[in-house]
């Protein structure tokens, strides 16, 4: 048991390299899932342009899939304890054009 709870007890190092922490902006998400996997595509609309570009996709286990819900759950809870309840606006579905100009050639 005592060696159990050193294996608990070890912690992991985590290095986040530079351009990693600048992050990457996204305003849709678009999931897909098979038996074996969860696939998040990260997408960049911009208004006005028909075309949007995926700029990040995280593959996950079903298992891992579920603890990033249960922590986005737990965090927005504290968002909103922290600062009021984050307004849901309905998607307006695909394509969207974000409140910007249609496109024009």
């Amino acid at each position: 048991m005592a060696e159990q709870q050193k294996k608990s007890n070890k912690q992991i190092n985590i290095e986040l390299g530079e351009e990693v922490a600048e992050g990457v902006y996204s305003n849709l998400a678009i999931i897909t899932h098979s038996n074996t996997e969860f696939i998040v595509d990260f997408v960049r609309m911009m208004p006005g342009v028909p075309k949007a570009k995926v700029k990040s996709r995280i593959v996950l286990t079903p298992q891992h899939a579920k603890r990033l819900m249960k922590a986005l759950k737990d965090n927005i809870a504290k968002y909103e304890s922290n600062h009021g309840p984050i307004k849901d606006i309905e998607s307006p579905g695909l394509p969207m054009n974000l409140g910007g100009p249609t496109a024009q050639a």
